[in-house]
């Protein structure tokens, strides 16, 4: 089994203390234990962020049994198309949970204005479908954005 790795479990077992650190390693574990464990060029360069230099990283990846496995052609066309969509449908004024997927909006307390978001960038996109086509599932604790562009995606989560 091949298994997809998003940047959120990774930060869970990285930054001390984080809430989801012990089932997010729990859930690496028992996926390296039934295959590989991969990582797309976005979950890399978030990666490289937490550490003080590239060998580091590689020595973490190498302890931690993951490799980076490039996209494909295919995975960036359906990446684009999947965020244009997404783009065409999304709402400035529209939120969405990122556990179940639902759309919300919201007022400031203050002055009662409508509170308005940016779009999610490509990243998640990129992530999303490089799992799909090199990858039997991705793990992941942000259910809402795969849920709702890559529902035939298995997306297991450390929540």
């Amino acid at each position: 089994m091949i298994t997809a790795v998003d940047t959120n479990i990774l930060l869970d077992i990285l930054i001390p203390g984080e809430r989801h650190s012990e089932s997010s390693k729990r859930l690496l574990d028992k996926h390296l234990a039934n295959g590989k464990l991969i990582l797309c060029e976005v979950v890399f360069a978030e990666l490289a962020a937490r550490f003080s230099s590239e060998h580091d990283l590689k020595m973490f990846l190498a302890e931690t049994g993951m490799r980076l496995v490039p996209s494909n052609e295919k995975a960036l066309h359906i990446a684009g198309m999947r965020w244009a969509a997404y783009a065409r449908r999304s709402k400035r004024n529209q939120f969405s949970c990122s556990e179940c997927g639902k759309s919300f909006s919201m007022h400031c307390p203050h002055c009662k204005a409508m509170v308005t978001r940016r779009q999610i960038v490509l990243s998640d996109f990129l992530i999303g479908a490089h799992a799909l086509e090199q990858a039997d599932c991705l793990l992941s604790r942000d259910l809402g954005i795969f849920k709702n562009n890559f529902s035939e995606l298995k997306i297991v989560s450390s929540a």
